[in-house]
């Protein structure tokens, strides 16, 4: 007889609830799926019939970690809000959340980053879904004449590059005190007003330029 759909939440729940557990004192690298097993009283073939190995458990608990993040992505882009404060409210409200995370359990988030690290195929689809989202909001900016002279490419992957310590979990860990939300709008408002291309006068093609 199958097991009930509330049954095999819960007992996924469980068994990721351990797997916290276990990389908080061990590390992300070292724990094994039998470790995890042993850990909530349960045989390894039992546990392989919820999560078959531990990129799949990997993947389970990434879609948990990015779920928050997600919404606050998702509701974003279709805010009715002015281009300028949604692109700011795109990093500050995901900053805000990985700062409480990382302030409430240092030693689980650095584990997660571990974990990110060893399994990055896994979490590489919900990278590129911040990208999609990031760059559907730079669209709405460059409508409004913002990167002038810049195709949408570019501009993600600048924008991208300047953002770093307000996204990247890894540069936030070492940079906390100065990823804050003043800092943020400054860097924002530099952004979107300086950020455009002029033509070379050598080339006649377009180059970064600086507005002052």
């Amino acid at each position: 007889m199958p097991r009930p759909e509330t049954d095999i939440t819960a007992t996924r729940a469980k068994i990721m609830a351990a797997a916290d557990q276990i990389i908080h004192e061990r590390g992300s690298i070292s724990f094994t799926m039998t470790d995890l097993a042993t850990a909530i009283g349960m045989s390894p073939s039992n546990l392989y019939r919820f999560f078959e190995n531990k990129d799949a458990l990997a993947e389970a608990m990434a879609e948990q970690w990015f779920a928050e993040l997600h919404v606050i992505m998702e509701d974003l882009v279709s805010a009715d809000m002015p281009v300028e404060e949604k692109l700011y409210q795109f990093f500050a409200r995901r900053l805000a959340v990985k700062r409480g995370r990382c302030e409430e359990d240092p030693g689980l988030f650095e584990s997660y980053m571990e974990l990110g690290d060893e399994h990055f195929e896994v979490i590489k689809g919900y990278v590129d879904l911040a990208d999609h989202y990031m760059a559907s909001i730079l669209v709405e900016a460059m409508e409004k004449g913002y990167f002038k002279g810049l195709e949408l490419d570019n501009v993600v992957s600048l924008v991208n590059t300047m953002m770093q310590p307000f996204c990247n979990p890894r540069l936030m860990m070492q940079m906390m005190h100065l990823a804050t939300e003043e800092r943020l709008r400054m860097v924002i408002n530099t952004i979107l007003k300086g950020l455009q291309a002029n033509d070379s006068p050598a080339t006649g093609q377009p180059e970064l330029h600086i507005a002052s």
